[in-house]
């Protein structure tokens, strides 16, 4: 019996509802209330059951056995099994009260058992589709239920499993159809249709385990239908046989490239299916899907659909069915979940979760206080690139322009002893160090992560240096991923191993300098080309040993913290950033929190070093307390003496000793950061973030300004430009951005910047040091490119450029310290507007889309933001002009 009206809940009809043979109940809630006497549903029936029965009017025989229990808990599967389980609990005499179902509860022992394996009888189709996520194959299942369910008899139902990391994690579509109704609110477990969209799949998840017999397998693959036996794991070859699979294969992403679809297969999967299915006559299903994108894409414009259109049309002519051989003899090896190397939390609880098996896991298996470890996501070897870079010494000009552009730090750099170099690998590269910084016998290695690199192309498109002999080649060039994944996985493995170059010896403000430097962001969950993370990998470069971080929730907090993986990491020292996710609404104080707690203990240290001074030795303590600390040498050289103030410290006996022991860390500059997105930013967080601007404290604030929620689906901000469509401005915004910079900097304490990394990587990094070497409030606002922009994410950094050539995004530095030397505070780094605002805006299919919907609106919202461009422009001009010398 379900219960649909929770409070008021009313005991009479739900006793009216019950048979009158009831001799047993089971009460399962999804709601948790710990330190209750029951769950609110069972006391809810427990009461009315007992009044009923004080009153005379019980409808039963005799006071039916009541029993409640927990089901579905953190969203878990609740399945037909699950419920004869439960059934199976209550027909014992004495069945467990208070139990969970679903999962496997091996410390307070509340589970129950069930047969996993029990299934309704059912004559519907039901398939799983394995995607990338990005890939489009969500949004094809979505319009394959739609065709299905309105344009045949067939009943057709949809469920859909996936991360909450948009790009490179697996997507899981659970459909079914048939003729009659179809009532099964679970995912899909025994499938007669099987499609697995990344090759790369067969590695990491049991594919083929829910197939049931006579079922279909559909794999995207690289080799034809004459080698792809041999390239298959010997695991999948013997389910194919035992259960009697018809096996098919179709090259997409060889269709997708051939028919300009880049690296999305979803159209192209979409149509096999049909194919194969039968749900449809092939000319009927082909007419349907090409409505279908019509309707999904005709609002972005004619060559899009075109392209899909073609890649329908070429994709029967490379779909095959594989004879299946008779025996499993593939020498494929299906590697580890994760490494061999990776430690003991990771190989047991990390790996599971990873290889879609968490859901099994036991509560013993979980952490007591739920804490867990960073610098996890280097384990999790997604391996999902088709391709690489690949670097060529002879060409390169060690800009370190390709490592900071990377926005998984899958390329890194590294400066060396050329002593340190034997026992290389014989296929690893390296070239003499330039400048002046290096000695002599230093060597420079650019290098791949081959299983973490996301293939975007980003550094490539970075790359300035061209080869002399052939100027369509880079210092770095996109080069096929299989035949250089073990080598360059060897290659990497031992650059990880070459010693980081000395940080006190660099200069930061350089990007040859600063990309020189550990990134402790690496190998995060962000989409293919994100334009946000290339921001957060620079500022654990520059600050990540000594940083706190408050992230408000957003995109940065799902690539941020997502478990199973984190991508924030930690040096050879131990030291990585403390980082911790709070909401929409109230990060910025979050992070005020810890300055005020940081500065607390701090203070508190000082004030232990004064008092216990004599004993720890007046030069110590003076040199404790004076430490200048505005450079890296001057961090490194603090940290040494904190060190030697703990060694004094231990050998101490006394409360004021053991006091100091504990904070004496606080000594070392602490650099806390407010990070979020520009809906946290101009939005939900605003009032907050003013406060904390007004509060005078040294806090430093990086908004990733994408102009649009970019985590939620692509909703209109306060940052949204006028002109562009997103969520709630389908018609284009009416209102012009908001100037988020102009109102800090109204303050005149606050140090602010607007950058853009794709225009002036060198203005980056001086916003960066100054807003942290500032004492006091720091807001950076930083231009993001973003998929919701609908641009091709490889050629991210030129969208950067032509929005400042523009004068769309301004490049500033706003620092209040100029003023005590009687210089402007403001420097405008960037021009006058070099290309009108169109230029720039119509190469993106949020502004260009209004052009096709509605072409008059679009022209007046164009003209009212090159108006907006021009106003500002001058503005700023003005105000950097000003005087301040008078």
């Amino acid at each position: 019996m379900k219960v649909r009206l929770f409070r008021p809940f009313s005991g009479e009809d739900m006793l009216k509802a019950l048979p009158k043979t009831t001799r047993a109940i089971a009460v399962l809630d999804r709601t948790k209330e710990p330190g209750a006497g029951g769950e609110p549903l069972y006391k809810d029936v427990m009461t009315a059951v007992a009044e009923s029965y004080t009153a005379g009017k019980l409808p039963f025989k005799s006071f039916p056995k009541i029993v409640g229990g927990r089901y579905g808990l953190s969203s878990k599967e609740f399945t037909p099994a699950m419920i004869k389980g439960v059934c199976d609990e209550l027909k014992k005499e004495t069945p467990k009260n208070y139990f969970t179902v679903g999962i496997n509860d091996d410390v307070t022992h509340s589970s129950i058992d069930y047969d996993p394996h029990f299934e309704i009888p059912s004559d519907t189709t039901r398939c799983l589709f394995y995607g990338l996520g990005a890939d489009g194959t969500v949004g094809a299942n979505k319009n394959s239920i739609k065709i299905i369910g309105e344009d045949t008899p067939n009943n057709a139902q949809g469920y859909f499993s996936y991360d909450s990391r948009k790009s490179g994690t697996v997507t899981v579509s659970h459909l079914r159809f048939g003729a009659k109704p179809i009532h099964s609110i679970y995912l899909v477990d025994k499938a007669n249709f099987i499609a697995c969209h990344q090759f790369v799949f067969l590695e990491r998840y049991d594919m083929l385990k829910d197939a049931v017999s006579g079922a279909t397998f559909l794999l995207n693959s690289p080799y034809g239908p004459d080698e792809v036996w041999e390239k298959i794991p010997p695991n999948v070859q013997k389910q194919i046989l035992e259960k009697k699979i018809r096996f098919w294969v179709i090259d997409g992403y060889k269709v997708a490239k051939a028919t300009g679809m880049g690296s999305r297969v979803n159209t192209i999967m979409q149509t096999c299916f049909f194919y194969i299915s039968n749900v449809l006559p092939k000319e009927e299903a082909i007419d349907h899907i090409k409505k279908s994108i019509e309707k999904t894409y005709g609002a972005k414009g004619e060559d899009i659909v075109r392209k899909n259109f073609k890649a329908v049309d070429e994709t029967i002519a490379n779909l095959f069915e594989v004879k299946v051989p008779g025996v499993a003899d593939s020498p494929i090896q299906k590697p580890p979940v994760v490494p061999p190397e990776a430690p003991e939390f990771v190989q047991n609880f990390v790996a599971e979760i990873i290889a879609g098996r968490g859901d099994h896991l036991p509560v013993s298996a979980f952490t007591p206080d739920g804490t867990f470890p960073t610098s996890t996501a280097k384990w999790e070897k997604r391996n999902i690139a088709l391709e690489i870079p690949s670097w060529d010494p002879n060409s390169c000009i060690q800009c370190g322009k390709c490592a900071l552009a990377c926005p998984h730090a899958a390329i890194r750099i590294k400066a060396y002893d050329e002593k340190l170099l034997k026992g290389a690998p014989k296929t690893f590269k390296s070239m003499p160090a330039r400048g002046e910084e290096f000695q002599p016998g230093t060597l420079f290695t650019i290098q791949v992560a081959p299983e973490d690199c996301t293939g975007c192309g980003v550094c490539v498109e970075s790359c300035p240096a061209r080869n002399k002999k052939n100027v369509n080649r880079k210092a770095v060039n996109m080069t096929s991923q299989p035949p250089l994944r073990f080598t360059e996985r060897e290659n990497f493995n031992f650059f990880l191993n070459l010693p980081e170059y000395d940080r006190r010896l660099l200069k930061l403000d350089t990007v040859k300098g600063n990309q020189l430097l550990l990134p402790l962001f690496e190998f995060s969950g962000a989409c293919t080309g994100c334009g946000e993370t290339p921001y957060v990998k620079l500022m654990t470069q520059l600050f990540g040993d000594r940083m706190i971080i408050a992230n408000a929730t957003g995109c940065s907090s799902i690539y941020g913290g997502n478990l199973p993986t984190t991508p924030y990491t930690v040096n050879s020292e131990g030291r990585g950033p403390a980082w911790c996710n709070s909401l929409f609404e109230d990060n910025a104080e979050f992070g005020l929190g810890f300055r005020l707690t940081i500065d607390q203990h701090t203070s508190l240290a000082r004030d232990l070093v004064k008092r216990l001074s004599s004993q720890i030795g007046g030069d110590l303590a003076g040199a404790l307390l004076d430490a200048a600390q505005t450079d890296e040498a001057g961090i490194a050289a603090q940290r040494e003496r904190v060190a030697a103030l703990k060694t004094v410290l231990e050998k101490i006996n006394s409360p004021d000793a053991k006091n100091l022991l504990t904070l004496a860390d606080y000594l070392v500059k602490k650099s806390v950061w407010i990070l979020g997105g520009d809906g946290w930013a101009y939005d939900i967080g605003y009032g907050g973030l003013d406060h904390v601007l007004a509060s005078g404290r040294n806090v430093n604030i990086l908004v990733l300004d994408t102009e649009v929620y970019s985590n939620t689906g692509g909703q209109m901000s306060k940052s949204t430009p006028r002109a562009a469509v997103a969520r709630f401005a389908a018609g284009g915004k009416a209102q012009g951005k908001k100037d988020l910079g102009m109102q800090a900097m109204n303050y005149g304490n606050v140090y602010v910047a607007a950058i853009a990394m794709g225009a002036n990587d060198a203005q980056v990094a001086k916003a960066f040091l100054e807003a942290e070497s500032y004492d006091g409030p720091s807001i950076i606002i930083a231009y993001s490119h973003c998929i919701n922009h609908g641009i091709d994410m490889t050629k991210g950094m030129r969208q950067h450029k032509a929005a400042v050539d523009s004068g769309h995004w301004l490049l500033y530095r706003y620092d209040p310290r100029r003023t005590e030397a009687g210089q402007n505070p403001l420097i405008l780094d960037s021009g006058a507007p070099t290309t009108p605002v169109k230029d720039y805006i119509y190469s993106e299919t949020r502004y260009k889309m209004l052009t096709l919907s509605q072409p008059e609106e679009a022209a007046k919202l164009l003209e009212g933001a090159q108006r907006d461009v021009d106003d500002r422009y001058q503005l700023y001009r003005q105000m950097a002009d000003l005087d301040y010398s008078l």
